[in-house]
């Protein structure tokens, strides 16, 4: 069980508990996630339109929605895919401040500790990340 793993077990026995919260979503901005990609020569993708070194996630369609797939170690990606596939490492903050409505997330899928991001969520936490920038470029303007 990952820190992260406790801090959602927390946020579900008591999601009104503002500190369990705040735990659980600090941790989910600092946390690494492991991204599965998309193999654009097996999918038929556009090579040339893609710049070099550039990845797309894999984003699977689900209950009229689609998920952003997040996992918190390459072994449940791996568990996951029931193979080892291609990804990426992207910090959750990252991960927050880039997605655009109406993606979701699907955070840890097939163990006891998924969650699912829905939008609403996902539009706080981009704002969270974006004033915590904001309150950043400020104190580097005051020293600079």
């Amino acid at each position: 069980m990952t820190e992260l793993d406790q801090a959602l077990q927390v946020l579900r026995n008591d999601a009104e508990d503002p500190k369990g919260q705040s735990k659980y979503y600090d941790l989910f901005l600092n946390s690494t996630f492991y991204v599965p990609t998309v193999d654009k020569e097996l999918h038929g993708l556009p090579m040339d339109q893609l710049e070099e070194g550039a990845v797309m996630p894999l984003v699977i369609e689900a209950e009229g929605g689609d998920y952003l797939m997040l996992f918190d170690s390459r072994e449940r990606l791996f568990a996951w895919a029931q193979a080892e596939v291609d990804y990426v490492e992207v910090p959750g903050h990252v991960v927050a401040a880039n997605t655009m409505p109406p993606l979701q997330w699907a955070l840890n899928v097939g163990t006891d500790y998924s969650k699912r991001f829905l939008s609403e969520e996902i539009a706080w936490l981009k704002e969270v990340v974006a004033q915590c920038e904001a309150a950043a470029d400020g104190d580097d303007e005051e020293k600079g």
